[in-house]
C-alpha cells in the first residue's frame, strides 16, 4: 500500500477503532509552503510535535531524532498502540508530515500513512474539520525499536563521500546548493556536502501536494542514481529532506536514510568538508 492516503481514504477509517490521526504540523515557514491553518484541526487529531515534543532535548539542533525510550514513552502518553493505523498530515499540505511518518517508520511502525495534501485538500474534499484535539484516555502500548540505518549522522555521511556505493541527496533550493545565495540560518557556511546532488523538494510539488508518481519518476531518475545502494537525503535541519525520500520511496527506490542534522549541524561545523560547485 501507497504511503500516502486521500481525505476519502481517511474519510472511510474514521470508524476504525485502530485509527490514530495526528496533526505533525510545525510553526517554522517552509520555503514554497502554502499558507498555515493554524486553527482548524481534522476530527480526532491528536497533536504530534516533533519540534518540541518529540525530539532529543539535549541536542543543539532542532527537532532531533529522540532515542528509542523517550519516543517509546511520549508515544505511549499520545495513546499509540502497536496495533494502531497511524494517519499523519500537516495545516499547509504535505511539508511537515513527511518526516514524521518516517520517524514513525523509524521505530518499526509500518501501519503509518500520511495525509496527501494535508489539512488543505482535507477542506477542499469538503469535509468537516474541528478547532480542538483530541486527547488519549488511556495511555497505550506502543514500543517500537528504532532501527539506526533510518536516521544517519555527519561521520556516517562523511564517510560515504567518496563511495560509489552511496548517494547523498539535498533538498535544499539551487542556489542554497551553488552557494549563490547566504543561508537563512546565521553563522552557517554556505555550499553543499562534497559529491552530494541538488533535488530541491520543490520541484517534486504541485502547491500543496507532492505531484503524481509518473512526474516524480521522471524527475527523479535525473537526481537519484539507480546504482547506488544507498540514498542519504539532507536539507537545511531534516524536514524537507523526507519530502525527496518519500518521493524517492514512491518512485520505488529502497535503502533510504535521512541526515538528521543536515545543514544546520554541516553548515556550522569547520571540520567537515564543503564544495560550492
Amino acid at each position: 500500500m501507497s504511503a500516502l492516503i486521500t481525505p476519502n481514504d481517511l474519510h472511510k477509517l474514521m470508524d476504525n477503532e485502530n485509527l490514530v490521526i495526528l496533526d505533525a504540523s510545525i510553526d517554522f515557514q517552509i520555503p514554497g509552503e502554502v499558507e498555515k491553518d493554524k486553527t482548524n484541526f481534522i476530527p480526532m487529531s491528536r497533536r504530534f510535535d516533533y519540534d518540541k515534543v518529540f525530539c532529543d532535548p539535549d541536542s543543539s539542533l532542532p527537532h532531533m531524532m529522540p532515542s528509542e525510550e523517550r519516543f517509546n514513552s511520549l508515544a505511549q502518553e499520545l495513546g499509540l498502540n502497536n496495533d494502531s493505523v497511524i494517519v499523519v498530515y500537516d495545516n499547509s499540505g504535505t511539508f511537515a508530515s513527511p518526516r514524521a511518518w518516517w520517524m514513525l517508520r523509524a521505530m518499526g511502525h509500518n501501519e503509518v500513512y500520511i495525509l496527501d495534501g494535508g489539512l488543505t485538500e482535507w477542506k477542499v474534499a469538503g469535509f468537516d474539520t474541528t478547532t480542538e484535539y483530541s486527547v488519549a484516555s488511556v495511555a497505550g502500548n506502543f514500543s517500537g525499536k528504532l532501527n539506526p540505518e533510518y536516521f544517519v549522522d555527519a561521520k556516517y555521511v562523511v564517510e560515504q563521500i567518496e563511495s560509489s556505493e552511496s548517494l547523498t541527496v539535498d533538498a535544499r533550493a539551487r542556489a542554497r546548493f551553488n552557494s549563490e545565495v547566504a543561508e537563512p540560518r546565521p553563522g552557517l557556511r554556505s555550499g553543499h556536502i562534497p559529491n552530494s546532488v541538488c533535488q530541491p523538494f520543490a520541484e517534486l510539488m504541485d502547491k500543496h501536494k507532492l505531484k503524481p508518481v509518473s512526474e516524480l519518476k521522471s524527475i527523479l531518475k535525473h537526481s537519484l542514481s539507480a546504482d547506488a545502494s544507498q540514498t542519504l537525503f539532507s536539507c537545511g535541519s531534516g524536514v524537507t529532506a523526507c519530502i525527496v525520500l518519500l518521493a524517492a520511496e514512491l518512485s520505488g527506490y529502497t535503502n533510504l536514510a535521512v541526515y538528521d542534522g543536515s545543514w544546520t549541524e554541516w553548515g556550522a561545523n569547520s571540520e567537515l568538508p564543503i564544495s560550492s560547485k
